[in-house]
């Protein structure tokens, strides 16, 4: 079969995982009978309408990837989940696939694919990674509009800002560019944490629901310390003080991280520090009390500063 493909069809497929559009085999110089016949023989598979993988095994994740973008049409781009999914964002795919299309094409409805519609196609795409899909910072605020709520929304934005493959100014500034942004406001100021270190929605919650509201001393964020060769990063460190703040928002705790955590607390304590340890339903449903803890170790430590009650309802106690 293999010499029945033009040099070029083959270039494709080798680039494509496999994976190669009737139109392009038909500007290689394949025909419709030859490329009818390779299905036929189950040489070749069809994965969409007019998309054809050129093995019959079942078909990778790549392959089906580079299957729905081609299906979609040439200016289309993987988007969303799938480009978070390609850009490292997200540890699990999701089953459907994302994908771009620019406003006014009609496509007919693709087996397992979602399809956005944009004006924007051009400038979102990534210029060079293949297959197709938006750079991160245009994938971090499309699933930031599209989530389904605030708390969501910033969990992308603050991933987007620890994964290193973007920073925070270059999201803002693509933001900017965006005459549509949900929670703007909210956005740009988890941007700003972001820039600080926070990484993740516990961590957002911390600074916004413990620290700031009732008066404690900035920590710093991603503390970086060296132990036996060993980079370790600290959630929040009040260093003046000897105080360290570590945020658990894991719903499951692995024994291999139970004792990987009990061995950095340990190594906090050898070192001089006090470690508190908090999880998400002590940052959002008891805040005050969580700043109540903090306070009091840092006042046994030398902080000199006051705790303030975050509002009428503040639970500090009195």
């Amino acid at each position: 079969m293999t010499r029945e493909i033009p040099e070029e069809a083959l270039d494709l497929l080798d680039y494509q995982a496999g994976v190669l559009s009737r139109a392009q085999a038909l500007r290689a110089g394949m025909t419709d009978q030859r490329i009818a016949r390779a299905a036929r023989s189950g040489r070749w598979q069809r994965l969409h309408t007019g998309v054809y993988a050129a093995f019959s095994g079942e078909p990778g994740r790549t392959a089906m990837l580079w299957a729905a973008v081609l299906r979609a049409g040439p200016a289309a781009v993987l988007s969303h989940h799938s480009a978070a999914e390609l850009h490292g964002l997200l540890a699990t795919p999701i089953p459907e696939i994302h994908v771009m299309v620019p406003t006014g094409r009609q496509i007919a409805p693709i087996s397992g694919v979602i399809l956005h519609y944009s004006s924007l196609v051009a400038r979102e795409r990534h210029p060079a990674l293949r297959p197709p899909r938006t750079r991160v910072e245009e994938t971090v605020l499309d699933l930031a509009h599209s989530a389904d709520s605030l708390d969501t929304a910033v969990s992308w934005i603050l991933r987007g800002c620890a994964s290193r493959r973007t920073t925070p100014d270059r999201i803002a500034a693509t933001m900017a560019q965006r005459a549509r942004m949900r929670w703007r406001t909210e956005l740009s100021a988890a941007l700003g944490l972001g820039a600080d270190g926070v990484h993740s929605l516990l961590e957002f919650r911390y600074v916004t629901r413990v620290e700031r509201p009732h008066g404690l001393p900035a920590g710093t964020r991603q503390n970086q310390v060296i132990r036996s060769g060993r980079h370790q990063y600290q959630d929040v460190a009040y260093q003046a003080y000897g105080v360290v703040v570590e945020l658990d928002g894991r719903a499951a705790h692995p024994v291999e991280f139970r004792w990987r955590d009990i061995r950095r607390d340990n190594a906090s304590t050898v070192d001089g520090q006090a470690t508190l340890r908090y999880g998400w339903p002590d940052v959002t449903q008891q805040p005050c009390l969580v700043a109540a803890e903090v306070g009091a170790v840092l006042a046994r430590r030398g902080w000199d500063g006051g705790l303030c009650r975050c509002g009428p309802a503040c639970q500090l106690p009195a």
